[in-house]
C-alpha cells in the first residue's frame, strides 16, 4: 500500500525583497557617480516627468503621450538622496518580506509594479501644472506594500523602540496602529507637502489604495495557498 505523505519542506526563502534593496543601492551608487549634468538628463529620461507624460488639452482634462508611460515603472528604481533611498529600503524590509511570504513572488512582484506605477501616477497627475517636476523613488511601491500589508496582517503587532527618559523601552505595538498614524501622515502631507520639500506624497496614498486594492482582490488565492503550505 502506498500512503501519500505530505511534504513539510520549509517555503522558499523571499528573495524579491533583498533583490529590490540590492539594486536600489547600486542604482544610486551609480547615479551618484555620475556628474550633475549627466544625472540630471538620466534622471528626466527615466524618472516621471507629466510634463512629457500628459499634454494637458485648452478644453480640459490630459491626454497620455505615447512612449513615456514606461517611466512610471523605471521611476521606481532611481532615488534622489540617502535619506530618500533610506526610508523605504527601511520601511520595505520590515513590510516587504512578510508580504512576499504571503503572497508569493510573482504576486509581490505585480503588487510592486503596479502600485509603484499607480503611485507614480497620481503623483504625476497632481504635479501635471509644474512643467519642471520630475517623480522618481520607490515611496510609492513601498506604500502598496504597506496597505496589502494591513489587509493581509490586520491583527500583526511590530516592535517599535521607545526612547524614554535615559532608557530605550522595547515594546510591541498593533501594526494597525502604526500603518494608521502613517497614512494619516500621507494624507496631510499631500495637502502641506510643499512646505517640507519636494515629495510627491500623492504617490504615497495613491500607492497605499492601490495596495489595498491589490490585497482585498488577492486574499482568498493566499489564504488558499497558505493552507496548502
Amino acid at each position: 500500500m502506498f500512503v501519500h505523505v505530505p511534504s513539510r519542506r520549509p517555503p522558499p526563502p523571499p528573495w524579491v525583497t533583498p533583490l529590490l534593496v540590492v539594486g536600489w543601492v547600486a542604482l544610486f551608487v551609480w547615479t551618484s557617480l555620475l556628474d550633475g549634468a549627466a544625472r540630471d538628463q538620466l534622471l528626466g529620461a527615466w524618472g516621471t516627468v507629466p510634463a512629457s507624460l500628459f499634454e494637458v488639452r485648452p478644453a480640459g482634462g490630459f491626454a497620455l503621450l505615447d512612449g513615456r508611460a514606461g517611466t512610471l515603472l523605471t521611476a521606481l528604481f532611481l532615488h534622489a538622496d540617502w535619506l530618500h533611498l533610506t526610508g523605504n529600503v527601511a520601511f520595505l524590509l520590515i513590510f516587504g518580506v512578510s508580504a512576499e511570504r504571503s503572497l508569493g513572488t510573482l504576486r509581490f512582484s505585480l503588487l510592486f509594479l503596479l502600485g509603484g506605477a499607480v503611485s507614480n501616477l497620481g503623483a504625476a497627475l497632481s504635479l501635471a501644472g509644474q512643467a519642471d517636476s520630475v517623480v522618481i523613488g520607490g515611496s510609492g511601491a513601498v506604500s502598496s506594500v504597506i496597505g496589502a500589508y494591513l489587509v493581509l496582517f490586520p491583527w500583526a503587532r511590530l516592535g517599535v523602540v521607545l526612547p524614554l527618559g535615559l532608557y530605550l523601552e522595547f515594546v510591541r505595538t498593533p501594526a494597525s496602529l502604526l500603518i494608521g498614524v502613517w497614512a494619516g501622515l500621507q494624507v496631510l502631507l499631500s495637502f502641506v507637502g510643499p512646505g517640507f520639500g519636494a515629495v510627491a506624497w500623492w504617490a504615497h496614498v495613491a500607492g497605499f489604495l492601490a495596495g489595498i486594492a491589490f490585497a482585498l482582490v488577492a486574499r482568498g488565492a493566499v489564504a488558499r495557498r497558505l493552507r496548502q503550505r
